[in-house]
Order: structure tokens, then C-alpha cells, then sequence
């Protein structure tokens, strides 16, 4: 009988000191409650981030900004060796087509081949995962001219400044094909000194 009463003083006291732990008005919060929040803020403060991110606004370009800069926060969150110039997003009527830039130079790391086509990749799935309703997304990377590289614009009045050594074309209904398309090149535009650089292990 000792034993009985003493613990159940003992868990009385235990409830008091809880209770006393306790401010007024304010519910315990279960743990379960406490990893959803947790998950939520991990969630959002890197999209709070990467809107707060002046790479952004800097290199959103078009007719149609909100998009293009939603497709830009996003690219440039991926962690790719790639450096990403610019996304230009064009609406006619509702219809979206962007364009997303990136540098045949000064890559972040060495690159060959497989890291070229998994970073393409990556940076399309990026773009459509951040504006889905988009129909079509060109990607192609350029390099300054006079690098010996690239097809240069041509015509009475072009000044081009840069060449295209890279492109690819990904409708929306396409865009689970793109890994494959580059693995067989259907539909990819290579320089092929440019590609001959790259399949060595290149710095840019």
C-alpha cells in the first residue's frame, strides 16, 4: 500500500512540474506536429532564398518576367558544373517559350560528356518542375567569338558577339525523353571542336 500511494504522489508531482513547465495558454506541441513544421520551414527558406538571390532579377529577360524569373531562381539552384547566362521567356498569347542560356566557358568544375548531358538535364527538369504550363524550352550555350568555336551569325548588318557551340529543343511533351535524347544526340546541336573539348574533360 506504501509503495502504491508513494508512486502515485510521485506521478501527481511529475504532472504538477509538467503543468508548471507550461505557460499558460500555450499547448504542448506533439513531436509529429514539431517535424512538420520543421520540414515546412526547410521547405520554404530555400525558395525565400533563391527569389532574394540578385542573380535572379539580373538575368530574367522577355516579355513574360514572372515566368522567366521563376524558371531562373530554379536553374540557379541547381548545383551544376554549367553556368547559366540567362532565361528569356516569351508569351504569345498562351503560348510560353523560354530560353535558357548557359556559358561554353568557365565552368564551375571540370566537365566531360556525361557531366555536360547529366548538368542539361538536370537544368531542363529544373526549368519545367518550376513553370510546368511552359510548352517549349530551348537550352543552348555559346562562347565568345574568336574562341574557334561555334557557328557565328552571318549577314550584311551581324555583329555577333558570341557563337553557338550547344542546343536542344524540349517541348513539354517531350520532356521526360531529354536523358535519352542526348545519350543518342537525336535532335542536339554540337560544335564538334566544342564537343571534342568537352568529351576530353574540360575546364571550359
Amino acid at each position: 500500500m506504501r509503495r502504491r500511494a508513494t508512486s502515485s504522489r510521485a506521478r501527481r508531482a511529475r504532472r504538477s512540474a509538467s503543468r508548471a513547465a507550461s505557460p499558460r495558454g500555450i499547448r504542448r506541441i506533439s513531436r509529429s506536429r514539431t517535424s512538420a513544421l520543421a520540414l515546412l520551414i526547410a521547405l520554404l527558406a530555400p525558395l525565400a532564398a533563391r527569389a532574394a538571390d540578385p542573380r535572379v532579377a539580373a538575368r530574367s529577360k522577355g516579355s513574360d518576367l514572372p515566368t522567366a524569373r521563376r524558371i531562373a531562381a530554379a536553374v540557379l539552384a541547381v548545383p551544376a558544373a554549367l553556368q547559366v547566362l540567362q532565361v528569356r521567356c516569351e508569351r504569345f498569347g498562351a503560348h510560353v517559350d523560354c530560353g535558357v542560356v548557359l556559358s561554353g566557358k568557365k565552368f564551375h568544375r571540370r566537365v566531360d560528356l556525361d557531366g555536360w548531358n547529366a548538368d542539361v538535364a538536370a537544368l531542363i527538369g529544373a526549368a519545367y518542375a518550376a513553370a510546368p504550363a511552359v510548352d517549349e524550352i530551348d537550352l543552348w550555350a555559346t562562347v565568345p567569338v574568336g574562341t574557334g568555336y561555334g557557328t557565328v551569325v552571318s549577314g550584311d548588318f551581324a555583329k555577333p558577339s558570341s557563337a553557338n557551340v550547344f542546343s536542344i529543343t524540349v517541348p513539354r511533351t517531350l520532356r521526360d525523353g531529354v536523358r535519352s535524347r542526348l545519350r543518342d544526340g537525336r535532335g542536339v546541336f554540337w560544335d564538334p571542336a566544342f564537343r571534342a573539348s568537352v568529351a576530353k574533360g574540360s575546364d571550359g
